[in-house]
C-alpha cells in the first residue's frame, strides 16, 4: 500500500496517453519534480505496458491497456472512458485518496468511479478545452470540467475563460520548464544534425505540436510563402510533432495542399519531422536558428518555454495565455494571432536582423529560469496539502530556503 505523508493524500496522477503531447509532459514532469520533494508521486497512464512512455520515467507507473482502434472520434472516446474507468477501478482501491486526472477522458473515468462509491476525489487540470462540434463530446467535456471536486488550470486566462463559461472556480498552478535539459551547451556543434537532415546553409525555423487548427498551422505555411523571395538563401520551417486523440488528417491535408499551392516543397521547404526521439529534441531546438509558434490556443505552450531556455529567438502569436508571462518586443516578438502577413513580416524581420535574434536569445533563459518544475511541484503539494487539511494551515514538505 501506497504510505501516507502527514498532512498529504496519496495521489496518483492520471493521463489517458505515454506520447509526448503537452498534458502527457506535464503529467511526467510534475510526478518526477514531486518525487525529488520526498512525495511519492505514482503516475497512471493508457498506454501498451510493454513499450511505456515516450521517454525514460524515474518514478512508479501503472499502465492501462488501450482498447483496440475505433472508426470514429465519439467511439473512440467513449472506448478511451471505459478502458480507463475498467483499469482504475482494478488499481486504486485502497491506494490511493486523489485521482488528478490532466484530460477530459482521464476526468470522465475517475468521476464515474467516484459516483459509483469508491473514496475518492477528483482533481482536474484543465490545460484547455477543445472546440468540438459534436453534441456528445460537447457533453463530455463539458461534465470532465464541472464533475471534478476541485480544478487547476496552468494560467489565469483560463481560470476566466472557466469561470464565465462554466461556472468553476479554478486555481492557478503554473508549468514549468526543465531548465537542465533545453540549456544550450556552450560546446554544442548543430553542424552534424544540419547536415543529416539537409538543412545546412538555409536559415532554419523550428515549430513543434505538429499541423493541427489550434497550432495556427495554415498561417505558418502561408507566411512561410510570403518571405520565400525576401530572404536568401531561402528559409524553412522544421515542424516536430504528429500525435494527438483526434483526428486531424484533414486539416493537414489541406495545409500540405496549401503549402503546395503556393510553392512550397515538402523536405526542402517544409520538413515535417513527425515525432522525433526524445534524447533528439533538445538538439533540434540547439540547432534551428528560430521558433516560431502561431497558435490560435493554448493551455500554456509549453514547447515556448523549451525554446526560451535553449537561448532560441522565438516568434508568438499574441493570444491571452503568452501575454502572461511574455513581454512583447522584449522576450519575444509577439504577433496578431491567426494573421499571415503580419507572421510574415516577423519571420521575415527575424532573418534578417541580427542584432534582435541575439537580444531575444539572451532573454530568453532568464524568462525560462522563473518556471522551474520544482516550483510547480511545491504550489502542488500546498495544494494537496491544503485539501487534506481544509484549509488549516499546515507544513507538509520543509522549506528549501530554510
Amino acid at each position: 500500500m501506497k504510505r501516507r505523508l502527514p498532512g498529504l493524500p496519496r495521489v496518483a496522477l492520471v493521463t489517458y496517453s505515454t506520447k509526448p503531447r503537452g498534458g502527457v509532459v506535464h503529467t511526467l514532469s510534475l510526478g518526477e519534480a514531486l518525487h525529488q520533494l520526498g512525495y511519492p508521486a505514482h503516475v497512471i497512464a493508457l498506454g501498451e505496458p510493454d513499450k511505456g512512455f515516450f521517454r525514460p520515467v524515474s518514478i512508479p507507473c501503472d499502465f492501462i491497456p488501450p482498447p483496440p482502434e475505433a472508426p470514429t472520434l465519439v467511439e473512440r472516446v467513449e472506448a478511451t472512458i471505459a478502458a480507463l474507468t475498467a483499469g482504475l477501478r482494478a488499481l486504486v482501491p485502497d491506494r490511493f485518496d486523489v485521482l488528478h486526472v490532466q484530460d477530459c477522458l482521464a476526468a470522465r473515468a475517475a468521476t464515474q468511479l467516484r459516483a459509483e462509491g469508491m473514496p475518492i476525489r477528483v482533481i482536474r487540470t484543465v490545460h484547455h478545452v477543445d472546440d468540438f462540434t459534436t453534441q456528445s463530446l460537447i457533453d463530455c467535456q463539458h461534465r470532465s470540467v464541472v464533475d471534478p471536486d476541485h480544478v487547476l488550470v496552468v494560467s489565469d486566462y483560463w481560470r476566466r475563460r472557466l469561470a464565465a463559461d462554466y461556472g468553476v472556480q479554478a486555481t492557478v498552478v503554473v508549468n514549468g520548464v526543465d531548465t537542465g535539459r533545453f540549456a544550450r551547451p556552450p560546446d554544442f556543434d548543430s553542424q552534424p544534425l544540419r547536415a543529416r537532415t539537409g538543412t545546412s546553409g538555409r536559415f532554419l525555423f523550428l515549430s513543434v505540436g505538429g499541423l493541427e487548427p489550434r497550432k495556427g498551422s495554415i498561417h505558418l505555411v502561408e507566411a512561410l510563402a510570403r518571405i520565400r523571395d525576401q530572404v536568401m538563401p531561402r528559409p524553412m520551417v522544421a515542424v516536430v510533432g504528429e500525435h494527438s486523440f483526434q483526428d486531424h488528417s484533414g486539416y493537414t491535408t489541406a495545409v500540405l495542399a496549401r503549402a503546395a499551392e503556393l510553392g512550397l516543397k515538402r523536405g526542402e521547404d517544409l520538413l515535417m519531422l513527425g515525432t522525433v526521439p526524445d534524447v533528439a529534441m533538445a538538439e533540434w531546438y540547439w540547432s534551428a536558428d528560430a521558433f516560431v509558434f502561431p497558435s490560435v490556443k493554448e493551455g500554456w505552450g509549453l514547447a515556448v518555454l523549451e525554446a526560451l531556455t535553449a537561448g532560441l529567438p522565438v516568434i508568438t502569436s499574441d493570444i491571452p495565455v503568452f501575454k502572461e508571462y511574455l513581454h512583447a518586443d522584449r522576450e519575444v516578438c509577439m504577433v496578431r494571432a491567426a494573421d499571415s502577413v503580419a507572421l510574415a513580416d516577423a519571420m521575415a524581420t527575424m532573418v534578417a536582423d541580427a542584432h534582435l535574434r541575439q537580444r531575444l536569445a539572451s532573454e530568453g533563459p532568464i524568462v525560462a529560469a522563473r518556471y522551474t518544475w520544482e516550483a510547480c511541484a511545491r504550489q502542488h503539494l500546498d495544494f494537496y496539502c491544503r485539501l487534506e487539511s481544509g484549509d488549516r494551515p499546515q507544513v507538509c514538505l520543509p522549506d528549501p530556503q530554510r
